[in-house]
């Protein structure tokens, strides 16, 4: 069977360890040809582990890899057939981008004519053709990274690996290289996976998000589910809720938190009991209002374009990061809320 016309690539509990540290933990996935999936999660959870072992670069400890019912996991990178774009390139600096791009292609003794009609469409489709003779070094960063896309991707593979590809890009070229990447996996029609510790970057790339922590899968959904729902409170950190705050709920006609001498209609996410819980609010969904029941007094607050950004603190010390469409001046008194549907309660 050909690799590049699989349907699906299945994680069977993939497990990866280092002595007595466990890296990965009982991974499983599937993944939809066609699909583009981010594995998000700060350093160290495991995510970069994930793609070296799906590389071939890592054996497994535990676990298997399939593509359809092929088995890979005992195979060999070469042998899997996998683009891999890494964070600083891995470029050749003595081959032109054109030698570059072939790398690959030259390596499985593909015939000449062949080579150069791969090359020139891969260069065609990360907009590099008339940059073919110069070395990696005569290039911007942003034209280095699409060399590295068009040598992962000339090869045909079924899929392409990418860790954390924008890392060493300015935030100008971080948000066209997005646009680009995307642009590129729908013309390709082969999966993607994507590492990354930028939940704005997974948010705007992937169909589906994996939240990892501590080399285990903590929320497996789309960009909509991750982050209008997070399903636990570590979750819900890592996705923007930077208000992550101890809490006490009760049960009546609606669901109502106390925060320190303000009860506050919210929405349960997992909440079935009164008593001790978690709640979470976004900074952008908790702002000034003529009725808002939380007072706080500014500490900082930084213009952010259209809107001001800052930190307040209630009367017991709490921080509380918070929106406000006006200007804010330090040792103000604010008087916060949110929408019920914006207070999210996790038991604790």
């Amino acid at each position: 069977m050909s690799l590049r016309n699989f349907q699906a690539l299945r994680l069977d509990a993939m497990s990866r360890d280092f002595g007595s540290l466990n890296a990965l933990k009982g991974i499983s996935l599937t993944v939809g040809r066609g699909e583009f999936i981010a594995l998000l999660g700060p350093s160290g959870c495991g995510k970069s582990t994930a793609l070296n072992c799906l590389a071939g670069l890592m054996p497994l400890s535990s676990g298997s890899i399939w593509l359809d019912d092929k088995r890979i996991d005992t195979l060999g990178p070469e042998a899997r057939g996998f683009g891999m774009v890494f964070q600083n390139y891995a470029l050749f600096p003595h081959m032109s981008v054109r030698k570059n791009i072939g790398f690959g292609l030259r390596m499985q003794n593909r015939p000449k004519a062949e080579i150069e009609t791969r090359v020139a469409e891969a260069m065609r489709l990360v907009r590099l053709t008339d940059q073919g003779d110069k070395l990696p070094g005569q290039l911007s960063g942003g034209q280095q990274q699409r060399v590295a896309i068009a040598r992962a991707i000339v090869v045909e593979p079924p899929l392409v690996l990418m860790d954390e590809p924008l890392s060493n890009l300015d935030a100008k070229l971080r948000l066209e290289m997005r646009a680009e990447i995307r642009r590129i996996h729908a013309s390709l029609g082969c999966a993607t996976i994507y590492v990354t510790h930028d939940q704005d970057e997974a948010l705007s790339l992937a169909d589906r998000i994996v939240v990892l922590k501590d080399g285990q899968t903590r929320q497996i959904g789309t960009p909509a589910e991750l982050y209008g729902r997070p399903a636990h409170p570590d979750v819900a950190e890592f996705m923007g809720y930077r208000n992550v705050l101890k809490t006490k709920v009760t049960l009546g006609e609606d669901v109502r938190v106390t925060l320190g001498a303000a009860s506050l209609s919210a929405t349960p996410v997992d909440v079935t009991q009164p008593g001790p819980a978690v709640m979470a609010i976004r900074p952008e969904d908790l702002s000034p209002r003529a009725d808002g029941p939380i007072p706080a007094v500014v500490q900082t607050a930084e213009y952010r374009g259209r809107d001001f950004f800052g930190v307040a603190t209630m009367q017991d010390g709490t921080e509380l990061y918070f929106r406000a469409e006006h200007a804010v001046k330090p040792g103000e008194t604010l008087h916060l809320g949110a929408d019920p549907h914006r207070i999210l309660v996790y038991a604790a």
